[in-house]
């Protein structure tokens, strides 16, 4: 059931063009029912039946939802809130360019709390 999003989470980073391996480690790998993205090692973010979830600062968070770009992540229904993501709407995951600053951001965000 994972191998899809694993594939198209795989598949969706390759296209967008981060940083190279020489400057940040991306790797997607097997998580619960889908796929998880890490920067050097840590999570931030994951693709999952529910949809593309990433670990933002709270103000990119908050703006993103405001707009109606994303909502709170949760796995499944009654589930707690995964504090530090925030669920990116279809059109925001749709879209490369926004994708991909969102994604750039969220490195840096995870890798300079380390």
């Amino acid at each position: 059931m994972a191998e899809p999003y694993l594939k198209i989470l795989s598949q969706k980073i390759e296209e967008l063009n981060l940083p190279s391996s020489d400057q940040v480690l991306l790797e997607c790998k097997h998580f619960f029912s889908g796929a998880a993205l890490y920067a050097d090692g840590t999570i931030i973010g994951s693709l999952t039946p529910v949809g593309f979830g990433l670990k933002l600062p709270a103000d990119v968070r908050e703006r993103l939802i405001e707009k109606g770009d994303g909502t709170e992540l949760r796995y499944f229904d009654k589930a707690p809130v995964k504090r530090k993501y925030v669920l990116l709407s279809e059109s925001v995951v749709d879209d490369p360019r926004a994708l991909k600053e969102l994604l750039d951001l969220s490195i840096r965000y995870v890798l300079e709390k380390e």
